[in-house]
């Protein structure tokens, strides 16, 4: 008889976890405090953390080739590095924000966001489309904690 993996069984319960227990979770799994994120975000970095220790993280090789494309974006200048991920996402990127029981979801643009086939220049705008009040979007989208600044 094989014994189960138990780590699918893991993965799934983080969906009906408690957003105070995958904090916990967070605490004890990366030694820091979760950051200010919605809920999917704690999720799905969860996911990958208890995989990651329990089938081992990224392979030297991809580790290489990742710092690869990194030093073509910025040349290896690590304050550059640090201005660009301080910048808007990468094109591609999803943004998911869940609102009054709606998930939201914007895609990052070359030249801007796109929310509900629309294209828009500010996550702002979309924040308040979505609210009907005035919010910081980079707030908003959990990409900034106002109370922290970054």
């Amino acid at each position: 008889m094989t014994k189960q993996d138990p780590i699918p069984a893991r993965l799934a319960a983080l969906k009906t976890t408690s957003t105070p227990d995958l904090k916990k979770q967070w605490r004890e799994l990366f030694d820091s405090e979760p950051p200010p994120f919605n809920r999917r975000y704690l999720e799905s970095r969860l996911a990958y953390r208890i995989q990651e220790l329990a089938y081992g993280g990224l392979k030297p090789e991809t580790v290489k080739r990742l710092e690869a494309l990194g030093e073509k974006l910025d040349g290896g200048d690590r304050k550059r590095s640090r201005i660009r991920a301080d910048l808007t996402p990468i094109v591609g990127t999803r943004l998911i924000r869940e609102w009054h029981g709606v998930e939201h979801v914007v895609t990052v643009t070359a030249d801007g966001f796109d929310w509900q086939g629309r294209p828009y220049k500010s996550l702002s705008s979309i924040a308040r489309a979505i609210t009907g009040t005035r919010w910081n979007g980079w707030v908003f989208f959990g990409l900034k904690n106002h109370r922290r600044g970054a």
